[in-house]
């Protein structure tokens, strides 16, 4: 297969959910504060966010491609119902910090929580008065640390907390934006409250697209035979890239073109071009860098001279399928040689293509990890199914076939 062509990718996913939240708390003028999202993703995790806030009370406006995405915020109300966060374990998380509550350290802090269904959702919360916290966290978890800070945020206290590894920072970075007072020290982020009536002002907020949709795309285009791929508009926050890091030790170059900054992020074009890879070891400080990227790696890795291991991937294990076991479990159902043991995972490199059908568990990154694996001469892989994408990336089939080469499509069902 050959790769050509420019493509952007939709708008990133944990940006968006952030960015539709604090536009939700914003005030301003009569009717709370308007604020204007371009290139929001329209995937269905972000669509559940938006569905929540309007329970809330928020205005937003319908989430679709090629519109700029309108939110009038203010006093967040209390729903008449319960709220739906659909298939988003990001939403879920993140609403509990917006209603002042978060598992174990939220109780610390003075709100009420009760679990209905034991370690899942229902939960039943009440909001209150909270007191400041500040929490050590077991594991590097952007959503842990973004749930308390939004606690932070609704409920006037200062927050402070310390995580083992630095975990991705867009809240922090929004924040800090926004004009809000946030301290970052090495792993450490303490939020403190504005004295001021309007704390979040109405924003305008252009979102990058997301490096964990890119990366499936240049993925893609390290397997090609040949040719090169321009992928537009990226967001390359240093606490995202670590699937490029990696790729650069395995062998790949993905330069970064035309450096600019979008809302305290960093943004580039990418230009890929095809490599021959080697196994790696990828240390467990890196996996909160690329804990999304892991499916997309281990395809490459099969692909690969050598071993690769993925060290402390546990957590894998808890994603919207068992991710763990099952990228091992795949790769040996399409001939290639991997396995988890413990919380590590080991792949080891063939050259036989892959041939067979994928259990995708209703995943999505599982299904376009998967689908870019059947590109490469030979592959005939079939996936269990493909809607799953709607949740990140709605159009990565038609951007898949689009890059390809005439004449050179390998056979993907």
């Amino acid at each position: 297969m050959k790769v050509a062509g420019t493509v952007r990718v939709p708008g990133d996913k944990s940006i968006s959910h952030r960015a539709l939240m604090l536009a939700a708390l914003t005030r301003g003028g009569e009717g709370g504060g308007r604020c204007e999202l371009t290139g929001l993703l329209t995937g269905e995790d972000v669509k559940s966010t938006a569905r929540v806030l309007r329970r809330m009370g928020a205005v937003v406006s319908t989430v679709r491609d090629g519109v700029v995405v309108t939110v009038r915020g203010g006093r967040l109300s209390r729903p008449g119902g319960s709220l739906d966060c659909g298939n988003s374990g990001t939403t879920a998380r993140l609403t509990l910090g917006l209603l002042a509550g978060q598992r174990f350290p939220a109780r610390a802090m003075g709100a009420h929580i009760e679990e209905e269904g034991g370690d899942t959702l229902p939960l039943r919360i009440r909001g209150g008065r909270l007191t400041p916290l500040d929490y050590t966290s077991p594991v590097a978890s952007a959503q842990v640390k973004s749930a308390l800070l939004f606690a932070g945020l609704t409920g006037g206290v200062p927050v402070t907390v310390r995580e083992p590894y630095r975990s991705r920072d867009h809240t922090e970075r929004l924040l800090v934006h926004l004009g809000l007072q946030l301290r970052v020290d090495d792993t450490a982020v303490s939020f403190v409250p504005s004295d001021r009536r309007s704390a979040i002002p109405p924003f305008r907020l252009v979102v990058p697209g997301d490096i964990s949709s890119a990366a499936f795309l240049v993925a893609a285009a390290v397997l090609a035979d040949g040719g090169e791929l321009l992928l537009e508009n990226v967001g390359v926050n240093p606490t995202r890239t670590g699937f490029l890091v990696v790729l650069e030790r395995m062998g790949a170059r993905v330069a970064r073109l035309n450096l600019s900054e979008s809302g305290g992020e960093a943004v580039a074009d990418l230009l890929v071009r095809p490599a021959r890879l080697v196994g790696t070891e990828v240390a467990a400080a890196e996996i909160p860098t690329l804990v999304d990227e892991v499916p997309v790696l281990a395809v490459l890795a099969s692909r690969a001279r050598g071993e690769t291991v993925f060290r402390d991937v546990g957590e894998l294990r808890v994603k919207e399928s068992n991710r763990l076991e099952l990228i091992a479990a795949n790769l040996r159902t399409l001939g290639g040689a991997a396995e988890a043991r413990g919380n590590d995972l080991y792949v080891a490199g063939t050259p036989a293509p892959p041939r067979g059908r994928v259990d995708t568990a209703g995943d999505h990154r599982l299904a376009m990890a998967f689908a870019v694996l059947g590109t490469v001469p030979g592959g005939a892989v079939r996936l269990s199914e493909r809607a799953s994408v709607a949740i990140s990336y709605p159009g990565f089939f038609s951007d898949l076939r689009r890059i390809q080469a005439t004449g050179n499509r390998q056979r993907v069902t």
